[in-house]
This record gives structure tokens, sequence and C-alpha cells, in this order.
């Protein structure tokens, strides 16, 4: 048997050739290779598998022929009956014990010669060769989908050409040029292209895989650029890289002249294009009519009475039914190869493919002095076209002589080089890449050149301005202004009001408060922080926010006494509120009820002492945070219950010397911290709340865990951090989903044998009790490994070394 992995070579080219293959040769090659999955399995059941299977039919004359000669045989006196008792002894002979079968008195070879002529001489012989035509058709189309690469007179000049363009994307002098066209540009445009840092294999350009950028950004064609400032390069190219450079320039001039010359590689493509047309339709139109060839039952007459005794058998063709759906699946992917290579032909006939024209086809901003190129060059540009237009952009480039020229005009700022503020750069704690500038007099130029920043933090800047270059800083979308007034031109402008989603601005008076901020109509988080009250000063005032249509999260870090007409401007539009007051208190939270697309609600240190009754009204939200306010009772917590899609509730930070009983009441409930208050018993009802997941009452005076808390089969989380807990109960082990269990700083004297009811457990948190050992049970926690486990070294020494070692 062959195995599949030797048909590998087959489809396999230079890594480097995927760069001429369009989407639908990439799509007809896994294609391809299913087809040939279908042949290999089909002719591995042909192999391995009885073929067919044949017995005698016992209804046709031999059989009656025989039975009358083994009566004969038997009795010859049979003879001179009547004729009605000869017919009556033409019936098959009854026994008075059970038939176990039809006796046909042949032996095991009989039936190997019957069952091989009756293949030969009663299946359609599509039945038998199916798998076999599968691997031809599918080992012709893999070889005229590859022709081109391998045919001498064209692979060598596809080499020549993915070389020059390997070279192209590796030089230092065209990387430069990129970079300073699309500083030009950036005064014409509002919006460009930005492309990742890109390297090429320098030991093998040819058959090295040409780099496919990490991440492209695009909006409209009109919008569309390119740029490679944000590469970190020498300032000033060094002699070697200027002579490869030259040399590169005259290698591409010769490639040019010769791929011109001709168009032998368009041929050769449209021509293996068509014949692969031809060769699917005849496949699919014999294949079709042929569907009805496979069939269970045959029989079958060979001809060999004289050798068996019989003349007609009854077959089965056991590999029928199968073989019949690999054929539809067959016909299913030849139906897609042939509308693949119909698309490729039909674009090969419709598009003028021997001319390329960099101002036509390239989408961004370039050299404006390459003339149209033609034939085999063209061609090979196209088809890169058709894998990522970037190859041909950055191609067309190089191949500009002014691009020379413009390398030689490039200046960084002596200053503020962009390898000085490559250094600055840093990832924040969700991963993306930022840049703090602090303390300087302007914005340096070189800023717009690192295109990957995704985050850009301006915090006392004297003159601070965004110029239009700013829109080259295609991953912007969060901002930062800390205490100084940002100034931006119109370009500057109409790039930040398209593309900034997040803005965050802390302010000491009015005046740091940029007045474009007003205008970003696609902002979606709006930060202030800053003094809003303008209870003492009536300067100090917000402007509407109503330009900002796209706003869903606002976020206030102030001290103002009641909410500014400002929020209530966009109150329909709000899907999180959050206010950081500072310790002032804040009065007038009727004007929430209009906020009835809420979410998320979020009132810190707003020195609330009770519920707001307002909350009723918001029937949307899913959080409430009610964190460091000087809440004592709660009792309102049951009329919460209206809110049927809260489940989170943080109540922290407060002075909660009890929780009502009205709290089972928040059915939905999944999340519950009532850390750092006054409480000192858990109410039953609490534990009622059987879809809770994380709950933490840290910081409080509980002495006691209620049994109850089993019920609680969904508890992922539990914090009961210094309380005054000396037991835990062994109920709260029903609670097998439980991850993190939190219970230092308590007085725990023992944990229960029953932790090892806890499979997933991954965090434990013991320290600060008055544990004296470790039950090992302990170890069956599977999911409890090193660093998880957090108690004093002397109890984790009580442990068998076996177990010990598992968390040191």
């Amino acid at each position: 048997m062959i195995p599949v992995a030797e048909f590998k070579q087959f489809t396999e080219q230079q890594p480097a050739f995927k760069v001429l293959k369009p989407w639908w040769d990439v799509l007809a090659e896994y294609i391809t290779i299913a087809m040939l999955m279908i042949g290999v399995f089909g002719c591995t059941l042909q192999i391995t598998q009885d073929k067919i299977i044949c017995l005698p039919n016992h209804t046709s004359a031999d059989y009656v022929s025989q039975i009358i000669c083994k009566e004969y045989t038997e009795n010859p006196q049979a003879t001179n009956a009547s004729e009605e008792d000869q017919a009556i002894t033409t019936a098959p002979p009854t026994s008075t014990r059970e038939m176990s079968g039809l006796r046909n008195n042949l032996d095991l070879q009989q039936y190997s010669f019957i069952n091989q002529m009756c293949y030969e001489t009663a299946l359609h012989w599509y039945a038998k060769y199916f798998p076999y035509l599968v691997v031809i058709h599918t080992l012709i189309f893999i070889i005229c989908g590859n022709f081109w690469f391998k045919f001498p007179g064209t692979s060598s000049k596809i080499e020549h050409f993915i070389s020059i363009l390997g070279k192209c994307f590796d030089s230092p002098w065209t990387t430069r040029a990129l970079s300073e066209v699309s500083g030009e540009t950036t005064q014409e445009k509002t919006a460009e292209r930005d492309i990742s840092k890109t390297n090429f294999d320098e030991t093998s350009p040819v058959t090295g895989d040409l780099p496919v950028p990490e991440k492209i950004v695009a909006e409209t064609p009109s919008e569309v650029r390119f740029s490679f400032a944000q590469l970190s390069l020498p300032a000033i190219l060094d002699k070697k890289e200027e002579q490869q450079a030259k040399a590169l320039f005259e290698k591409i001039r010769h490639f040019r002249a010769h791929a011109e010359d001709s168009d032998l590689v368009y041929r050769v493509y449209v021509s293996q294009t068509f014949f692969k047309v031809v060769k699917v339709a005849i496949t699919l139109g014999y294949s079709l009519s042929l569907v009805g060839s496979f069939s269970f039952h045959h029989i079958c007459r060979p001809g060999i009475k004289n050798l068996m005794g019989y003349s007609m058998f009854t077959c089965t063709h056991n590999l029928a039914f199968i073989l019949e759906k690999l054929l539809l699946t067959y016909i299913v992917l030849v139906c897609v190869y042939a509308f693949l290579s119909a698309y490729a032909l039909f674009w090969l006939f419709t598009s003028s493919l021997k001319v390329y024209s960099f101002d036509k086809n390239s989408e961004g901003p370039g050299f404006s002095d390459i003339p149209d190129v033609k034939n085999d060059f063209a061609f090979m540009l196209h088809m890169v076209d058709r894998y990522d237009t970037l190859y041909s952009r950055r191609f067309s480039v190089f191949l500009s002589a002014v691009s020379e020229g413009r390398l030689r005009e490039l200046a960084l700022n002596s200053e503020w080089p962009s390898e000085k503020l490559r250094q600055m750069i840093n990832k924040d704690t969700k991963g993306r890449i930022e840049l703090q500038l602090a303390m300087i007099p302007v914005i340096p130029k070189d800023v717009y050149e690192l295109r990957e920043i995704e985050v850009l933090k301006l915090e006392l800047i004297s003159s601070a301005k965004l110029v239009g270059a700013v829109s080259q800083l295609k991953s912007l979308s969060e901002l930062h202004i800390s205490h100084c007034s940002v100034k931006m031109d119109p370009d500057a402008f109409a790039f930040i009001r398209e593309r900034l989603q997040v803005l965050h601005v802390r302010f000491t008076d009015m005046e740091e408060l940029p007045s474009w901020m007003y205008s970003l109509k696609n902002l979606s988080q709006l930060h202030l922080s800053g003094n809003l009250n303008c209870s003492n000063n009536k300067s100090i005032r917000l402007h509407s926010l109503r330009g900002l249509s796209g706003l869903r999260s606002l976020s206030l870090t102030s001290n103002f006494s009641q909410l500014p007409s400002a929020v209530l401007d966009v109150a329909w539009q709000l899907s999180k509120l959050s206010i950081q007051n500072g310790d002032t208190e804040l009065r007038s939270l009727g004007q929430l009820k209009r906020m009835n697309h809420l979410l998320v609600l979020q009132l810190c240190h707003c020195k609330l002492s009770r519920i707001p009754g307002a909350l009723l009204g918001l029937t949307s939200l899913q959080c409430i945070d009610l964190t460091s306010n000087r809440l004592q009772l709660v009792d309102e917590l049951g009329t919460l219950q209206r809110l049927r899609s809260l489940n989170i509730l943080r109540l922290s930070h407060n002075a909660i010397c009890r929780l009502p009983p009205s709290i089972e009441l928040l059915r939905n409930l999944e999340e519950l911290s009532i850390s750092y208050n006054n409480l000192e018993n858990l109410p039953i009802s609490l534990f009622n709340l059987v879809r809770l997941r994380h709950l933490n009452v840290s910081y409080n005076r509980i002495r006691l865990i209620p049994p109850e808390v089993g019920h609680l089969t969904r508890l992922e989380t539990l914090a009961i951090i210094s309380n005054q807990i000396s037991s835990l109960p062994r109920e709260l082990f029903r609670c097998s989903r439980l991850r993190s269990l939190h219970v230092s700083s308590n007085q725990l004297s023992s944990l229960p044998s029953e932790i090892e009811k806890l499979p997933l457990l991954s965090s434990l948190d013991l320290m600060g009790n008055n544990l004296t050992e470790l039950p090992q049970e302990i170890g069956n926690c599977l999911q409890l490994k090193k660093g998880g486990l957090d108690v004093e070294e002397h109890v984790l020494g009580t442990l068998p070394p076996e177990v010990r070692k598992k968390y040191l």
C-alpha cells in the first residue's frame, strides 16, 4: 500500500512561490488534496476488502435438474411412477430434521473462481476502476496547477522575480525611501495604512518564505496608504549598503528588460488554466453519467455451467455503497474545482494582464515617475496583487529613480530621534503599545513615525500640538492628556475625530479641557478627572456632550454635588457611567432615571447613606458598584429584584452591619462583594442565590459560615479573608466548582479532609491561621499545584514528602 505521505511531493512548491498564487489556486490545491485522499482511500478498500461474493441461484432450472438426478441415484424405482408422482418428486425433499441452509455442493476453490469470474463479467467497469481513475485525474490536476513553476522557461524567470522582490524588502535603502514618501503624503491625506516591520531570509532569497504583513488596517481605497517610518534603521546608510542598493537598481533594470521582452509566463499560465477547464469538464461529464454504475446486487451468468453445475449466480458488491458515496463527494469537489478553473480563465480573458500601471493599481501614495510595465513583468505583478497588493507597492517604490533622491533628503530630528523615542515605548496592562511623553516643550515630530503606537500619553507638555502627521498613527485609538492644553491643526483634528475611541483628560482648570473634545463623534469612552464643582465658581462648567454621538462609557473623577447637565445630554445613549466623587456628597440622583440604557453604574466615594431609589427604574442594569460610600442599612436590597438583568453587586468599603433576608430575591446575582464592612454573620437566605459564582466577604467580623453554603453549587471563588472563622463547614466542599478559596487571617485550627472533593481548586490561601497540619487528602486536588497553595512552611512540612513536593 502506498502511504499518503508519498504524494506530498506533488503538492509542494518552494514556499516563496506562494506570493504568485491567487486565492483560487490556493483553494484548488486544497481540493486536489481532498480528491487525492478519496482516490487513495478507494484504492485501499479495493486492495484490502473482498470485492464481490457470489452464491448459486437456486431458483433456476439447474437446481431442479440436480434434485431429480439426486433422487434417481438414491431410488431408481422412482422412474416408473406416474406423471403425478414425478411432479411431486420434483419438489425439494423435506426432512424431519431442521435445515441450516441450502447445500450447494461447491468447494472453496470453486467459490473463489466464481467470485473472480463474476467480478470481471458482472460489475460495471467504472465500479472496478473508479478509485484508480480518481488518483490519475488528481495527479493530472496537480501537475496542471504547478506546471508554470516547474517549466524551465518560466521557473527561472519566476525565481529571479521573487529573489529581487525579497531583496527589495530587505534593502535599508528601500525602507528609508518608503518612510520619506509616506511623510510627504501625510499632508495630503487624512488616513494611511499601517504595516508592521517585515524581514526576509538573507541566506535563501528564492526558497525562503516571503513575509506577510502582520497587521494591515485599511479603509476605503481613497484612504489607504502605507509607510515604514516605524522601522528602526541607521540615520545614515553606510558605504556597503549604498553599493548594494546601486547594484540592486541595476539588476532590476536588467530583469525588467528581460521580463518585458516576452510573455511566456503569461501564455503558460493561460494554457495550463485552459487545459484544466477542458480536463475538468471531461471528468465531470463522464462521472455524472456513471453515477448509477454502483449496485449492491448483481446477477451473474458466467457461462461455466459445465464446471460448476450452475448457470446463474447471485452476487453482492460489498463496496458499492461506500464507493458511491466517494463518487458523489468526488463529483462535488470536481464541480468546485471546475468553478475555480472557469473563474480563473474568465479573469485571464477579461483583464488586461500584459500591462501594469502603478498609478491605477496602487491604492496608496507612491512615486509617480514609474512608467507602465508590460508582458511577463506586468503579469507577475498582477498575480502578486491577487495575493497582497503590498508587494507590488513596495516594488514600485524601488523601481522609481526618485527614491534614491528621496533617501538623501531624509533627516532625523537630532534631539528626539525615533530610536530614542522607541526606547520609551512600553506595553500597558492590556498588552497595548503605549508611548508616554512628559515635561518636554513640544511633541517631537518623529513620534509620528512610531506607527505601532496604540496609546499616546501626553503630560505637562507646555506647547503640545498635534499636526496632520498624526494620521500616520493608524493604530492610535487612545489618547491621555494630563495637565496640558493640546491643540491640533485641521488635518490632525479630522483624523482624531474619525479614529479616536478613548480619551483621558486630567485637568486642573477648565482651560486644559480641549475644545475639540466635544466634537469627537466616534469617541466611545471619555474619562475626565478634575474639578467640576461649580458651586463656588460659576466659570467651572462642562460644555454639552451632545456632539459625542458614539459615546457609550463616561467616567468622571471629580467632586461635584450633583450630576452636570452635560452628562444628562447623553444620558439616553450611555451604557456605563462611573463616578469617583472624592468623598463629596452626591445629591439629586433622581436624574439617573433618564439613563434607561445603562448597563453598568459605579457610584464610588459619593457619601451615599442608602441605595438610591432611582436605580429601580434602570431595568437594564447588569452591574451596580457602590464601593466606598457610607451605607449602613441596606434593607432596600430586596427591591432590586425588579432589575432582572442584575448579576453583579459590589458594596465593599462601607459600614454595612447586616444583610437583609430579602437579598435572596436577587436570584440572578452571580457576583457579590461586601468586603470591608461590619458584618458579624451571614443570613441563611444569602445562600439561596444558587447562581452565585463569586462571593467576597473579606475584612468583616464574621464568626461562622453557615452549612447552607453548600447550596451554592456554582460557586467558583470564595474570599473570607480576615474574619474570625474558627472552622469551615463540611458542606462547603459540596461546591465542586470552587476554584479559589481564600481564608487567610482567620482562626482556623484544622482543614477538613473533604478538601479532596474540590477537583477544580487551583488557589488556596491559608496564611495567618492556627493550623498545625494539613490533611493528606489535599494531594487529591489535582489542579492545586506549585504557587497555588499559600501556607506557612512549618504547616506545609507536615504533609508527606510526595505530596509536599507538588507545592514547592
